[in-house]
């Protein structure tokens, strides 16, 4: 089990010795320092990146506000509010906060806060991972590489599991044959939509509906056979009702609940929930 790295920053003596003592009451978790004041915690979070950060608001030098201010653009850990102020919770909830804590600290609730401290970090950890991957995806698409030239590793998966269109199967099987253009009827016109150029695929009930750059079209189909038709190192299934070319994402954003806000390169805004989170990760990883 890998130990969440905590940093504790309270101007307060028996407030830093009250956290550390709850801290380590985790299994998981251990303190790599103590600070008491903003520009200590400062220096702390940039030089040794704690996983979290239990943050008192008013402090001298530099206030808990102005830490995370300083911080804007850098990578940031999970920071639970620490205070005996409860007129900052509003503040706490638009800098992204995981929790806000009053002092003093009760023993249950400060599991409770730092149980979701622990699930962001977990979630935030996934998107990494899952980021890298698509990362690796969209660099072998556009070289048209053999995907064994990029090794990955990433939570024991390696790129040699990982095909571009129109290459071999791991194992030197042949590719499976897939779409490679739909038919559309409209307005009593039949043509066809090349897959490749598909950004994005929407359900609705037994009707799919395509995006394709800035036009949409619709044809009778349902989602779960259209999918089994297009290349999974291609297309992923990011939520029951949607399904994504893999090569138009731009960035993932963590939202709420374990799901995740997916960015298209148009910007179109998709959501990966948390139940397919995992598929797309052993789809993107295994092929």
């Amino acid at each position: 089990m890998v130990a969440l790295r905590v940093l504790i920053v309270d101007d307060e003596t028996l407030a830093r010795q009250r956290l550390r003592r709850l801290v380590l009451a985790e299994p998981d978790a251990e303190v790599i320092g103590e600070c008491v004041d903003g520009l200590e915690a400062l220096d702390a979070i940039r030089n040794h990146r704690p996983d979290v950060v239990l943050l008192d608001v008013q402090m001298p030098e530099l206030d808990g506000f102005g830490v995370l201010q300083a911080l804007q653009g850098e990578v940031a850990p999970r920071v639970v509010f620490v205070t005996a102020h409860d007129d900052y919770a509003v503040r706490a909830f638009d800098v992204h906060a995981v929790d806000y804590v009053l002092k003093p600290v009760d023993a249950d609730r400060f599991r409770v806060a730092f149980d979701r401290a622990r699930q962001s970090y977990a979630h935030a950890a996934a998107a990494d991972r899952l980021g890298q991957l698509l990362e690796t995806v969209r660099r072998v698409s556009a070289s048209g590489e053999s995907a064994a030239s990029e090794p990955l590793a990433v939570s024991g998966l390696t790129a040699s599991s990982l095909t571009p269109p129109g290459g071999q199967a791991a194992l030197g099987a042949p590719t499976p044959a897939y779409a490679s253009r739909l038919l559309v009827k409209d307005d009593g016109r039949m043509f066809f939509v090349k897959v490749a150029d598909i950004d994005w695929i929407e359900a609705d009930r037994n009707y799919v509906r395509l995006h394709v750059g800035g036009t949409t079209h619709t044809i009778r189909d349902r989602i779960s056979r259209l999918e089994d038709t297009l290349d999974p190192r291609v297309f992923a299934r990011i939520h029951r009702s949607t399904i994504v070319n893999l090569n138009r994402i731009q960035e993932m954003q963590q939202w709420f609940s374990g799901d995740y806000v997916v960015i298209l390169q148009n910007g179109a805004r998709l959501r990966l929930s948390r139940h397919y989170r995992e598929q797309v990760e052993r789809q993107i990883g295994t092929g």
